[in-house]
């Protein structure tokens, strides 16, 4: 039988590593096993954020039509399932909060799990009751202080490296993989590095940091305008955010490392992706959407978001190979099913990989779509953004639906609501992504063709996609 091994590294943008063409962030065990690997150069986010893409990735579903940020649901068939009805153990090894605490239910059909705790806002230790912070409020996410506060409680007793989140997660994946792996298994590790709190070893951060840099350790940042923070303060958190980077390498290339010592790479799939980027100060912004005191709103998901890194190495594969078709968190169930010879479920919406790995297939599908809850939208507003043959077109919904609030607890559990930004729907945007990758015009008013044709692909596929009318009437005009 077959073993895999999927890593989720949360808010790991692609163009941070070297195998997608960064040069000056070290991470050389990542662009190992993409020298091993087929890299994927159109994967892209589906469902936004954090936790409808692990909805995703467990069902094999585009669930921005009927799910947003709750509990996996009850009736959807899961892969952990799937696998352990054809004889798998099954284990899943976390530190990403959102995914583990409460009543989430992504534990279902697990043979194990460790959750490994004290991520972001976890409440796991209550002392030092009155930590000092780490900058000023001002440039703390808005609703943030009390998170941060909660993370130095949580790591206040860190003294090595391997007390970090990554080398502990990885470090008890590996413990796992040495009782475990005589047994065909399927491990799912999933990491909150290098999400926020942007704190790795200072020797981390120094590998990138102005060492003249004496201002605000600004590790939480602002969901919105990057104008709160000065140059300095925006190239030290992207500083800090390499640091983070460069740690969940190393860490990964920790587990891997055991794999081989254990004699288990010939036999094993190994799949590394992340759920969605961040904001750096591009589109003069930091986060990935917008918290200010008003509500909450979800902003354009463009490339340094919806673009995400997918490595996957087939047993024994000593080369690399590019590929070029679009790929997205849906098809990992289906591939992973194919690839181990489980049943389908009969649910998923996804494809697999396979075929176009082994050369069988060009392409699944010709798009990618990125969104957040549509579901969930019953008004317009939130941006679909849907990519194709080098075009990009951001959607927000008809632009005579009449925005209405309501609550959303994306982003971190924390109920809001979720807000229109300036009270109305905003116009599409088109980018000629081969021209403009950063995406800074719009030329939507010189190409409305392309733009209505990647608009009724979108129609199209949420149509197929079984999405209610009472969503979808919103949606059918660009």
């Amino acid at each position: 039988m077959n073993n895999v091994v999927i890593i989720i590294s949360d808010t790991m943008r692609r163009d941070h590593l070297g195998c997608y063409g960064n040069d000056w962030i070290r991470t050389p065990n990542l662009d190992r096993l993409a020298g091993e690997s087929f890299v994927f150069d159109n994967a892209y986010a589906a469902s936004f954020p954090t936790v409808p893409n692990r909805c995703d990735v467990m069902t094999g579903q585009f669930t921005f039509v009927d799910f947003e940020w709750s509990p996996l649901p009850a009736d959807k068939p899961v892969v952990a399932e799937a696998l352990g009805e054809a004889g798998y153990t099954t284990y899943f090894c976390v530190d990403t909060p959102h995914i583990a605490r409460g009543q989430q239910n992504f534990f279902r059909g697990f043979s194990g799990y460790d959750w490994i705790r004290g991520q972001e806002n976890d409440n796991w230790k209550s002392a030092p009751t009155d930590p000092a912070l780490p900058s000023s409020e001002d440039k703390i996410r808005y609703g943030g202080v009390n998170s941060v506060r909660q993370y130095i409680r949580n790591t206040s007793w860190w003294q090595h490296e391997e007390d970090y989140f990554p080398a502990r997660t990885m470090m008890t994946a590996a413990r796992w993989l040495e009782d475990n792996y005589e047994q065909p298994f399927f491990m799912y590790v999933d990491t909150f590095d290098p999400h926020e709190p942007f704190d790795p070893p200072k020797w981390y951060a120094d590998l990138y940091a102005d060492p003249d840099y004496h201002g605000q350790i600004c590790y939480y940042p602002n969901y919105g305008p990057a104008g709160v923070y000065t140059e300095a303060e925006l190239q030290h958190m992207r500083a800090l955010y390499a640091g983070e980077v460069t740690l969940v390498d190393t860490w990964v290339g920790h587990l891997l490392q055991r794999m081989e010592q254990l004699g288990v790479l010939d036999e094993t799939m190994i799949i590394f992706t992340t759920d969605h980027g961040f904001y750096l100060g591009e589109h003069g912004l930091t986060g990935k959407s917008l918290i200010q005191k008003d509500g909450h709103a979800i902003v354009q998901l463009y490339e340094e978001v919806a673009h995400l890194p997918l490595l996957i190495r087939m047993p024994g594969q000593t080369d690399s190979k590019r590929i070029s078709a679009y790929a997205q968190p849906p098809d990992l169930m289906p591939t992973i099913l194919e690839f181990t010879g489980a049943p389908d479920p009969g649910s998923m919406h996804g494809a697999s990989l396979l075929p176009i790995i082994n050369g069988e297939r060009e392409s699944n599908r010709d798009f990618a779509i990125t969104t957040a809850s549509l579901a969930h939208d019953p008004n317009g507003g939130r941006p679909v953004t849907v990519t194709k043959g080098g075009w990009c077109l951001v959607h927000f919904g008809s632009p005579d639906a009449p925005p209405v609030s309501h609550v959303t607890n994306i982003v971190d559990d924390e109920s809001r609501q979720a807000v229109v930004v300036g009270e109305r729907i905003p116009p599409p945007e088109l980018y000629n992504l081969d021209d403009d990758p950063g995406q800074q015009k719009n030329v939507i008013a010189d190409h409305p063709r392309i733009a209505s044709e990647l608009h009724a692909d979108c129609v199209k596929m949420l149509e197929e996609l079984g999405m209610e009318e009472k969503y979808l009437r919103h949606r059918r005009e660009l």
